[in-house]
């Protein structure tokens, strides 16, 4: 074997390892105490999505004024999305005060994934809309218009 095949095949196997990998990132979400419910289920529909695509998800609450001397309601925020995300995920990081900020990180949990998917169970990434779009709800204006031809139709007659 002469050294160029060698270095061909050191790169060929180099390159193969490479494309073999996973490259898993840590995403962030951030909350405030004051979280309207709209907004909560709206972040952590996107902290569940994250997790199904592997990555790990870093959850910030962030004190402002004298909210930091209420740390409990940062701590009843975190679990409430330790709850929520509870089969798709493990808390890797337990809520620590860390400044202004209270932090947890939450990693995709593969055994509880596979155990609900071969239950039957609607996957993790998939959201609360049954067509799998990830959206709540019956579709918004675009369903209502695709439903009826005429409905999205505004025509001036001339």
């Amino acid at each position: 074997m002469d050294y160029g095949k060698f270095k061909f095949d050191a790169a060929q196997r180099a390159k193969e390892s490479r494309r073999k990998t996973t490259n898993v990132g840590i995403k962030e979400m951030k909350y405030r105490p004051k979280i309207g419910s709209g907004d909560f289920d709206t972040k952590t529909r996107r902290v569940v999505r994250f997790l199904g695509e592997g990555h790990k998800v870093k959850i910030t609450i962030m004190f402002r004024g004298r909210e930091i001397y209420h740390p409990e309601l940062g701590k009843k925020i975190l679990d409430r999305i330790a709850e929520e995300v509870d089969g798709s995920a493990k808390v890797e990081a337990a809520p620590r005060l860390d400044g202004r900020n209270m932090i947890m990180v939450l990693a995709p949990d593969k055994r509880a994934q596979r155990s609900a998917a071969a239950r039957g169970e609607p996957r993790a990434e998939r959201g609360d809309g049954a067509d799998g779009s990830g959206v709540a709800g019956n579709g918004g204006p675009q369903a209502a218009a695709d439903a009826d031809p005429g409905a999205g139709a505004h025509r001036r007659e001339s």
